[in-house]
């Protein structure tokens, strides 16, 4: 993978992100953002207020949508690269995807049979329809989308635009709490997904005139199969050792976020037993949302690198917190540092990551960063959270019905596999001073008469 100076350079010059960029990605990332909000969290409350209450049943959706979603993204991402444009995969994507979204609601168990053939059979109807919905999703938005912003933006400008995405989902969560949880608590379910699903088929259609591909998008010179297992060669690992550490510690921020935030909704409501629940992630979403778009200011200003641990321990902070928090307040504020930590951790190593994608291979790392960034967190967090649910075997009785809840154990849990992330940023850091170091010493090399 060969750069060429010139083009190094002019990734690493300050500039500014322009009002079409802005608008593309504001929209475009917000409208992905709405569907995966409602496929990461209300999906899971379909699932247990519907279909069944065991959370291995969540943890199995979670799991197999990420592995689909990651699949997708490593074959429309090295796709995009070898025809070098990623507008149609956006639109296009986005239009599938939101018909997908829109057919959630239709799932529901049937009458006329038995409890256990009516529930498998809604289980194994909506993880099929999560995977499909995930394949379109992803491959519209972590491939074709997140390589477009790669291409769109700088080294200098990328803390920016990521802390603006990282507040993304939170704003997507935001307007489903404020404008569309009255219809899931009416159990109006097929409305719900398909107002969500058209909106994102919708935003598909603008994307189409909206989306113009980067300039000079980098040719992949391999052919579609060596080029889509490039990125598993223990040669370009070994080429690359920072951007593979800054993806490892990545997974474990996100394996950290899953070990809870499946569980999050179904915590307030069924173990806090706090009806104004979305008065709380309200306030968290705007508080964090307010952290995350100044921080990505100051990442800009201090360095990306220097940024990521402090912003860790910020979110390790919030979730010890959050295993004392009983009464709406108390929750708010460690919602609050918890939410606004885990946004700042996720900018700061997202642009990080940017920072070190080869120009000629952004789509096949949008493969990559899935896996560790949406395919081992999935797997693993939700079911360490449900783990830790079980084990602490927390219940209550619905109508007779000994139903389990999730435990305030899962963010002292979450909190541990965060607090992994450090050592691989010690490792990035002592390789970046190495770099620094042997620069400066060729620098007094060449200087020398």
């Amino acid at each position: 993978m060969s750069r060429d100076p010139a083009r190094e350079r002019a990734r690493h010059t300050l500039a500014p992100v322009g009002a079409r960029t802005w608008w593309v990605v504001v929209l475009v990332g917000f409208a992905g953002q709405l569907a995966w909000t409602v496929e990461n969290m209300y999906l899971n409350v379909f699932v247990y207020d519907t279909i069944s209450t065991d959370p291995m049943v969540i943890a199995i959706l979670v799991a197999a949508s990420a592995v689909a979603a990651t699949l997708a993204t490593m074959v429309v991402g090295t796709w995009s690269d070898r025809v070098r444009t990623r507008r149609p995969f956006i639109a296009i994507g986005y239009v599938l995807w939101g018909a997908t979204t829109a057919t959630f609601g239709l799932v529901q168990p049937s009458a006329g049979a038995t409890a256990a053939q009516t529930v498998g059979a809604a289980v194994i109807a909506i993880v099929v329809l999560d995977c499909v919905m995930s394949f379109f999703g992803s491959g519209a938005n972590d491939a074709a989308f997140n390589a477009w912003v790669t291409e769109a933006t700088s080294a200098g400008n990328r803390g920016r635009v990521d802390g603006v995405l990282a507040i993304l989902p939170l704003m997507s969560m935001l307007l489903v709490f404020a404008v569309l949880d009255g219809l899931t608590r009416a159990g109006e379910w097929t409305l719900f997904f398909g107002l969500v699903g058209g909106a994102t088929a919708l935003v598909g259609v603008l994307a189409w005139f909206l989306v113009r591909d980067a300039p000079g998008i980098e040719p992949t010179p391999d052919r579609y199969l060596p080029a889509l297992a490039f990125g598993f060669r223990p040669s370009t690992v070994r080429a690359h050792p920072r951007l593979y550490t800054l993806l490892v510690a990545w997974a474990l921020i996100g394996t950290s976020s899953q070990v809870f935030i499946p569980y999050l909704i179904i915590y307030l409501q069924r173990s806090l037993r706090i009806d104004g629940y979305a008065i709380i992630l309200a306030s968290v979403l705007v508080l964090a949302a307010a952290i995350s778009v100044l921080g990505g200011r100051a990442i800009d200003r201090i360095g990306k690198l220097r940024a990521v641990i402090p912003a860790v321990g910020v979110m390790i902070a919030g979730l010890v917190a959050m295993f004392f928090a009983r009464d709406i307040v108390s929750v708010i504020a460690a919602g609050t540092v918890m939410m606004g930590g885990f946004l700042l951790s996720t900018a700061a190593v997202s642009a990080n990551v940017r920072d070190h994608t080869p120009l000629d291979r952004v789509g096949m790392v949008q493969g990559l960063r899935m896996i560790f960034v949406v395919l081992i967190p999935m797997v693993v967090g939700p079911f360490i959270g449900a783990a830790v649910i079980i084990g602490a075997n927390e219940t209550y009785e619905d109508l007779g019905v000994l139903k389990q809840v999730p435990t305030p154990w899962i963010f002292p849990a979450a909190a541990a596999v965060a607090l992994l992330a450090v050592v691989p940023m010690l490792v990035v850091r002592r390789m970046a001073a190495s770099s620094t170091d042997a620069a400066t010493t060729a620098d007094r090399e060449g200087a020398r008469p």
